[in-house]
């Protein structure tokens, strides 16, 4: 039996059940990490440019997956985990690089919890010279007027606002009204547009935080 024939239940364990039976594409669950990265290789065929882009401009796996993988998803329509994939990837390259420069001497084996994607990360990471007006969405003039605001009348950068929004499972601003409240609807591909934009961001970020880790030997880059 095919795992499209599993009759329908209402009980999770049965389909879990049969799911450990049957695995579809079991191979998956067989094959070893090079396999797995050679079989999307040929998989993702299409848009490779893109992802060797990451791969080369960055070259660290801390955080370049998540661009690749955003990248994967978005080309075949998943905007959710597109969009949660790239807000992540710059989180973990801002954490990452940061980290690595305050501590030079050490391997960094976790990062404190304290410190995610805010204002003040980003200025953090300004500090130290990293190019973080990369990081500014399509259209947003006022970038560093806005990291520079302070309470009470501070206002987050877009990465920000939608890295709380969109990781914290907060939607609502997407939600499709054009018919009328009582007919609002909310799809994926509601997220499409903020998808694009974060393409393009996550793009000129790599770019130019690849540059900044070579520069700065923090890179993993043969010497």
């Amino acid at each position: 039996m095919n795992f499209n024939q599993i009759p329908r239940t209402d009980k999770w364990n049965e389909l879990w059940s049969a799911f450990l039976t049957i695995q579809p594409r079991k191979e998956i669950f067989e094959q070893s990490a090079a396999e797995h990265i050679q079989f999307h290789f040929d998989l993702n065929t299409d848009w490779s440019p893109m992802r060797n882009f990451f791969f080369e401009r960055l070259s660290a796996a801390e955080f370049h997956w998540f661009f690749v993988q955003g990248v994967d998803c978005m080309f075949n329509e998943f905007y959710i985990p597109a969009v949660s994939s790239f807000l992540n990837g710059v989180e973990a390259s801002l954490r990452i690089t940061i980290a690595q420069i305050q501590n030079p001497e050490n391997d960094i084996v976790e990062l404190t919890p304290y410190k995610v994607l805010s204002n003040n990360l980003i200025s953090d990471a300004r500090d130290l010279g990293l190019p973080i007006e990369a990081l500014a969405f399509p259209n947003e003039k006022d970038f560093i007027e806005k990291l520079e605001s302070i309470k009470p009348n501070i206002k987050m950068v877009e990465i920000v606002r939608h890295r709380n929004n969109i990781c914290h499972g907060n939607i609502l601003e997407f939600i499709n009204a054009e018919l009328g409240k009582e007919n609002s609807f909310f799809t994926p591909v509601s997220l499409r547009i903020l998808c694009f934009e974060l393409l393009s961001v996550s793009g000129k970020w790599a770019e130019q935080l690849g540059k900044f880790r070579r520069e700065n030997k923090i890179s993993h880059y043969d010497k």
